[in-house]
């Protein structure tokens, strides 16, 4: 009975060691994926933020700058502006921190918001 406890005490140290690469590959991928939804809820709120900017008359420019500002400089903002509705468009696209050589993950938001009665920008 001795025999069997001793051959097999390396066992579980050597299954861990094995095991250790997966569970790394599989935080990393937990964390880079809790950055893509955060970097969804930015666009979310910013694209809502520029709507209600949009729909109040501000100009495209401010509206983009307002976007940026909420969410990320390199966001490409779109302004759909018409008699009664305004949409604003918001794409980001995310890499993770310790991976720039990943293609990176196309992440866009859009909010509509009813066009305020006044004259067009």
């Amino acid at each position: 009975m001795g025999e069997k406890r001793s051959a097999s005490r390396g066992s579980v140290t050597a299954e861990t060691a094995a095991m250790l690469p997966a569970l790394m590959v599989v935080l990393a991928a937990a964390l880079w994926a809790i950055q893509a939804v955060g970097a969804q809820f930015e666009c979310v709120d910013a694209a809502r933020a520029a709507a209600r900017a949009a729909a109040r008359g501000e100009s495209p420019d401010q509206v983009s700058a307002r976007a940026r500002a909420a969410s990320r400089p390199d966001a490409q903002v779109t302004v759909t502006r018409e008699a009664k509705t305004t949409q604003v468009q918001i794409t980001v696209e995310v890499r993770p921190p310790w991976a720039h050589s990943l293609p990176p993950v196309r992440i866009s938001a859009t909010a509509t918001a009813d066009t305020e009665p006044g004259p067009a920008p």
